[in-house]
C-alpha cells in the first residue's frame, strides 16, 4: 500500500491553515529566544537565573495542566485560539520594558503567562487533531507540525541571532510581535466543523473524571512517560551556557546560540523525511538508544564550535520522528471527550522532565560539573529508555 505523502496531508484545509499559522507563530517564539537569552547574559545573569528564565517557558505547562484540559474541552478551539494569540502579542510588547537584571522578576511573570497561553494552544491543536484525522494521515499531520516546528526553529535561531546582534532586542521583539499579529489574522479563515461534544460536568467534576480516566489507562500512562524521554533534549540553558563558556570566543554570543540551535533544528527537519517509513512500535527501542548515542557524540566535541554544529546536527535528526510517533500511539489510544484532558496532562509530564533537565543543567554547571559529563547524563536518560520501551513492547504489544 502507497503511503500518504506530506503533500496529500496538506490538502486538508484545517491542517493545511493550522500548518501556516502554526509556521507564523513558531518562528516568532524562537526568534525572540535569542533575545532573551543573549539580554540574560549581557545583564550577567547567573547560571541559576538563566535556568529559571527557561523554566518559566516550561513551567506552565505543568501547573495549570488541570485547568487547561477542561478549558480545551470545553472551549471552541477557535476562539480559544484567537484569545491565546492576542495574549502573546501583549506579552511580547511587554518583553521591551525589561532594561536590567533587577527587572528579571518582571521577564520572568511575562514569559510565564506567554508561556502559558502558547502550551495551551499546542495542547488545544493536539487534542483537535484526533477529532478531524486518523491514521496515517494523523501521523503525517504530528511529522509535519514537527517539521515546522523544527524549521522555525532553525530559522527563528539563525536569524533572531542575526538581528538581534545588528538591530538590538527591541526591534527583535517587535518583529516577533508582527509575526504573532500576522498569526491572527490567518484565523478569520479558519472553518472546522465538529459534532459537539456536551460535557454538562462541572469544571470541578470534569477534571476530577479526566484525572480518574488516565488513573485507570495504565497503558496511557506508559506513553505519556515514554513521550516525556524527549525531554532530554532540552538544551536550551546548556547550549546557552557552552556560548558563555567556549563559543564566545570563537563568535559573538547571540550568533553562537543561534547557529547552534539552528544546526540541530536542520536535523530536526530532515529527520522524519529520512526515519519516519523506518520507524514503528516493534523497533522504536532502537531509535531511543541511537538517540543516546547521538547526544554522546556532542558531548565529545562540544567545545570545538565547528565540531559541535555538525554533532547538534545528528543530534536533531531522531529527536521530532521520535516526538511525533510517540504522540501518535498516545493520540490513538485516548478516547475523543478526553482529550483535552490527557493530552493537557501528557504536556505536563512532558514538561516536568524539560524543567527537571534544566534545573540539573544549571544546578550541575552551579557546581562546575564538567558539561561533556551533564550532557553524557542526558544521553544516558534516552539509553535508559530504549530498555524501559523494551519491557513496555513486551508487556502492551507483543
Amino acid at each position: 500500500m502507497k503511503k500518504m505523502t506530506y503533500i496529500e496531508t496538506l490538502k486538508h484545509p484545517v491542517v493545511a491553515r493550522l500548518t501556516l499559522i502554526q509556521f507564523i507563530s513558531y518562528f516568532g517564539t524562537w526568534f525572540s529566544q535569542v533575545a532573551i537569552a543573549s539580554m540574560m547574559i549581557e545583564f550577567g545573569a547567573s547560571e541559576m537565573a538563566i535556568a529559571y528564565i527557561f523554566m518559566m517557558i516550561m513551567l506552565p505547562a505543568i501547573l495549570l495542566a488541570p485547568v487547561s484540559g477542561w478549558i480545551i474541552d470545553r472551549v471552541p478551539f477557535k476562539k480559544l485560539m484567537t484569545f491565546l494569540l492576542l495574549i502573546e502579542i501583549a506579552m511580547t510588547l511587554l518583553f521591551m520594558t525589561i532594561n536590567s537584571l533587577d527587572d528579571v522578576g518582571l521577564l520572568m511573570l511575562f514569559l510565564f503567562i506567554r508561556s502559558t497561553a502558547a502550551s495551551m494552544l499546542f495542547s488545544a491543536e493536539m487534542a483537535l487533531f484526533p477529532k478531524l484525522l486518523s491514521g496515517e494521515m494523523l501521523k503525517n499531520t504530528n511529522e509535519i507540525l514537527s517539521i515546522v516546528w523544527s524549521v522555525c526553529f532553525a530559522g527563528g535561531m539563525a536569524l533572531g541571532g542575526l538581528v538581534t546582534h545588528y538591530f538590538g532586542y527591541d526591534t527583535t521583539f517587535m518583529i516577533d510581535v508582527v509575526l504573532y499579529i500576522i498569526a491572527s489574522c490567518m484565523l478569520l479563515g479558519l472553518h472546522i466543523s465538529l459534532e459537539k461534544v456536551v460535557h454538562p460536568e462541572s469544571a470541578l467534576e470534569m477534571m476530577r473524571s479526566g484525572f480518574n480516566y488516565l488513573k485507570g489507562h495504565k497503558k496511557i500512562l506508559h506513553l505519556i512517560v515514554l513521550h516525556s524521554s524527549i525531554g532530554f533534549t532540552s538544551f536550551d540553558t546548556l547550549v546557552t551556557l557552552l556560548a558563555d563558556y567556549h563559543y564566545k570566543y570563537v563568535l559573538a554570543i547571540p550568533l553562537a546560540i543561534g547557529w547552534i540551535n539552528a544546526s540541530r533544528a536542520i536535523g530536526l527537519a530532515i529527520g522524519p523525511l529520512l526515519f519516519s517509513r523506518y520507524m514503528n512500535a516493534h523497533n522504536l527501542h532502537y531509535f531511543f538508544l541511537l538517540q543516546g548515542l547521538a547526544i554522546f557524540l556532542w558531548a565529545m566535541v562540544q567545545h570545538d564550535y565547528t565540531y559541535s554544529l555538525i554533532a547538534m546536527f545528528m543530534v536533531g535528526l531522531l529527536t521530532t520522528t521520535l516526538w511525533s510517533y510517540t504522540y501518535y500511539m498516545l493520540q490513538q489510544e485516548i478516547e475523543i471527550r478526553f482529550l483535552g484532558r490527557v493530552i493537557a496532562y501528557n504536556d505536563m509530564i512532558f514538561m516536568v522532565t524539560n524543567i527537571a533537565v534544566t534545573l540539573f543543567v544549571g544546578y550541575s554547571a552551579k557546581m562546575d560539573m564538567d558539561m561533556k559529563l551533564i550532557t553524557m547524563v542526558l544521553g544516558m536518560g534516552f539509553i535508559a529508555t530504549a530498555f524501559y520501551y523494551g519491557w513496555f513492547k513486551k508487556a502492551y504489544i507483543g
